[in-house]
């Protein structure tokens, strides 16, 4: 969930079904539009059209990036669902589009925000406040966060969920999917009917509060007395469906620690990596969007605060289990065994001639996370090494063969710890941490 930024503004979010749908064909014909006038221009000036240049022009990407990031919901989660595979697979101007969507900061104006909790709490429900802030604290693709005092002198966040974004998933799902498919920004081969049905899987999930609360509640109890962490209380007596009500916890973007001493840098990147592990490897629960938002950081007492776990989700014993196989293959550089756990995974198809440069490609990463004096997530040198071999395996036609989504899931969720283990500037040893879950 992004903050609130400086450039935000009321814009109201589309609720109903055949809104929805009549905005994405909308677009679809606006871009066409700016498609054909574009060819016209080119074949005026002698030169032969060409469709992809004519479709990934700024107006146009900036005509899908806005549109997907007010239709909120399924659209934008369909973004980051396919995000979550290969950054190299993708081509450069979707991820221009995803950055986008994830730059974007709009909120509901007031009153369809009052009308929103009407439905949820009934009216009236202003008199049990002494304070609520009706700009919010934050923005996300379901919902936003609003910060209030109760009456009996609770002090909560609550996170409102846009209207129309439940009842429209299988709709926006299917109408976004067929956009992307006309789109041409997919690569040849890229399988987009898996990413489809997860994404309605994850949305339903999702716009269910109250599953949510019981998430954020069995996280506080798997981590309680663990002083490096601090989690929002459920209020359950103010949540509904489509109205989660938490304890506000204070703290500080995560990203406030860049300036901090190298020690406690890496004390926090350590805990958040450490954690990772174990919701993976002893938990089989894991916080699967590591969104930076998600993480405060309280100064004055050092803990880091956890939020946002509506994408929580339990993870398939297999995938954990060839997941431990690949840590301890990595570890013990066992060439051949990596190779067998990577096409466990199905990260690597027996046979298809990519499986092998996968594998030394993990050695590569295995050998700078055994580094007796540590792993220096700030030196860019083996995330560009490999970037480069990425873009050659996608180069020659690499896909993975149909992973299975927790795969992609603990990709994301790996990869974004690291991505903030680097803004940090993190310098860890790491050896010891990942032996310890090998089991």
């Amino acid at each position: 969930m992004s903050e609130d930024r400086p450039g935000a503004r009321p814009v109201p979010i589309p609720s109903g079904r055949m809104t929805r749908a009549l905005r994405l064909g909308g677009m679809a014909a606006g871009i066409a539009g700016n498609m054909a006038m574009g060819a016209l221009g080119q074949a005026g000036r002698g030169s032969r059209p060409e469709m992809r240049g004519l479709l990934l022009t700024p107006t146009n990407l900036t005509r899908v990036a806005n549109e997907l990031a007010r239709m909120r919901g399924s659209a934008m989660k369909l973004g980051q669902l396919i995000s979550m595979d290969s950054g190299e697979v993708l081509p450069p101007e979707l991820a221009e589009i995803l950055a986008r969507l994830r730059d974007q900061a709009d909120f509901m104006p007031p009153k369809q925000l009052r009308d929103v909790l009407d439905a949820a709490w009934g009216p009236g429900w202003r008199r049990a406040f002494r304070a609520f802030d009706v700009r919010p604290v934050a923005a996300a693709s379901i919902g936003q966060v609003h910060r209030a005092e109760l009456a009996d002198g609770r002090e909560v966040a609550i996170k409102v969920q846009y209207p129309g974004v439940a009842r429209s998933i299988d709709s926006d799902v299917t109408n976004v999917g067929a956009l992307l498919k006309l789109s041409g920004l997919l690569p040849k081969g890229f399988e987009l009917a898996p990413y489809l049905d997860e994404a309605r899987r994850q949305l339903h999930e999702e716009t269910d509060y109250v599953l949510e609360g019981r998430q954020l509640r069995r996280f506080s109890e798997l981590l309680a007395g663990d002083p490096r962490f601090v989690l929002p209380e459920w209020h359950e007596d103010w949540s509904t469906p489509r109205v989660l009500t938490m304890s506000w916890c204070p703290g500080h973007p995560i990203e406030s620690l860049v300036g901090a001493p190298q020690e406690e840098r890496n004390r926090v990147a350590q805990a958040l990596i450490a954690l990772s592990l174990r919701e993976i490897f002893g938990f089989g629960l894991t916080q699967s969007d590591p969104n930076f938002a998600n993480f405060r950081y309280q100064p004055e007492t050092g803990k880091i605060v956890l939020l946002d776990f509506g994408a929580a989700r339990g993870l398939d014993p297999g995938v954990i289990r060839d997941g431990r196989a690949l840590l301890r293959a990595g570890l013990d550089d066992d060439p051949g065994a990596l190779l067998r756990a990577l096409e466990a995974l199905r990260i690597a198809a027996p046979g298809d001639g990519f499986g092998p440069r996968l594998a030394e490609l993990t050695r590569m990463l295995f050998a700078a996370l055994r580094a007796p004096g540590g792993y220096d997530f700030a030196n860019p040198s083996l995330r560009e090494r490999l970037r480069a071999e990425g873009l050659k395996l996608a180069e020659a036609g690499y896909l993975p063969p149909d992973p299975p989504m927790d795969v992609l899931y603990l990709q994301r969720k790996l990869g974004g710890i690291s991505l903030l283990a680097t803004r940090l500037g993190a310098v860890l040893p790491l050896e010891a941490e990942l032996r310890a879950h090998l089991g």
